[in-house]
């Protein structure tokens, strides 16, 4: 999955009198894969060398068509619910998360499932699962219909947990000032954004229960910090990664924040040669789910065309390593 990549020829950029022009591309550090998308992946890399393929995936193991073909191509059937999967057969459920109905009915099936959520967002699971213990009706801040959101969702009874995306979402909230509640959010919000509907819960609701530690994950803080750093001296920032991806998404919206163009691209084959007219400093970085191969394949098609200086700022050093499920490792 890591072999380079090929790119079309293009003509090199040059002014008249045709002199390649520079281009200074900073790349942000931390970038790219999360500890929680290597575990997910090598969970169903290990599944097809267990029991050989095929191996079924419920949804995207993570939210990147390059991963997630790579893995077609060893053998992983992607599939969207668990009645396409054959009785029997085993079924990887994806680092995003599960309604608890779903391992409910696998093991009713008797299907060999292994569980790829990440370890952070299981965190997050079992802080519903004492809210609720305590009686407290859950607030959580997050992205209707993001699969994390169903996942987390699906963890409490019907009716204990009311979604919030927005400040204006709190606002219109009508639960008594002193009733018993409690908030949790989503891993993968803008840390900016998450702050403002937190705050604006504890003012209408002071006696609102809250996390004892930040539910945004550190691999999410960490990439936008990074982006923070590289986006007030860059034209234009390019992010790699899905337009389902929400860290990738929310990346796009710092740079933007920070007064700086941003762009969401998938492939260095998406880039337009237009946007570079008047770039003298490009940002660069990687959604979490985004390998870095795809983040070489774009500094080689910008070399295509420029005569790129290429820089990396690094603004944070991560050594987090998730244990993989046991059925892989006895």
């Amino acid at each position: 999955m890591n072999a380079p990549l090929p790119v079309a020829a293009q003509k090199p950029a040059a002014d008249q009198s045709g002199v390649r022009l520079p281009l200074t591309v900073l790349v942000a550090a931390p970038r790219g894969f999360c500890a929680g998308v290597d575990r997910a992946i090598e969970i169903v890399e290990r599944s097809l060398e267990r029991y050989g393929a095929p191996v079924y995936v419920r949804h995207e193991i993570v939210h990147n068509r390059f991963v997630v073909d790579g893995l077609k191509a060893k053998g992983a059937i992607f599939v969207e619910e668990l009645d396409e999967v054959p009785d029997g057969a085993p079924v990887v459920f994806s680092a995003h998360g599960v309604p608890k109905s779903v391992p409910a009915e696998a093991q009713r099936r008797g299907l060999a499932y292994l569980d790829a959520t990440c370890p952070l967002v299981s965190k997050v699971h079992r802080q519903a699962e004492r809210h609720i213990e305590k009686d407290l009706h859950i607030v959580f801040v997050g992205h209707e219909g993001h699969p994390e959101v169903i996942g987390t969702m699906g963890q409490v009874p019907e009716g204990w947990m009311t979604l919030v995306e927005t400040v204006d979402d709190v606002a219109r909230l009508d639960f008594a000032a002193d009733a018993p509640l409690s908030f949790l959010t989503q891993t993968t919000l803008s840390v900016d954004d998450t702050a403002d509907i937190i705050a604006a819960l504890q003012a209408k609701y002071p006696h609102i229960v809250g996390p004892k530690a930040e539910d945004i994950c550190y691999a999410t803080s960490n990439r936008q910090a990074a982006v923070k750093a590289i986006a007030p001296d860059s034209d234009l920032v390019l992010v790699i990664g899905a337009p389902n991806s929400s860290n990738s998404l929310r990346l796009v919206e710092v740079a933007e924040r920070c007064g700086t163009p941003g762009r969401l691209i998938q492939r260095a084959s998406e880039i337009d040669r237009e946007w570079l007219e008047g770039v003298h400093t490009l940002g660069l970085t990687a959604g979490a789910s985004a390998p870095e191969t795809l983040v070489r394949e774009v500094i080689d098609r910008l070399t295509e065309w420029r005569d790129v200086e290429e820089h990396t700022l690094v603004t944070a050093e991560e050594k987090m390593v998730f244990k993989l499920p046991r059925q892989l490792t006895d």
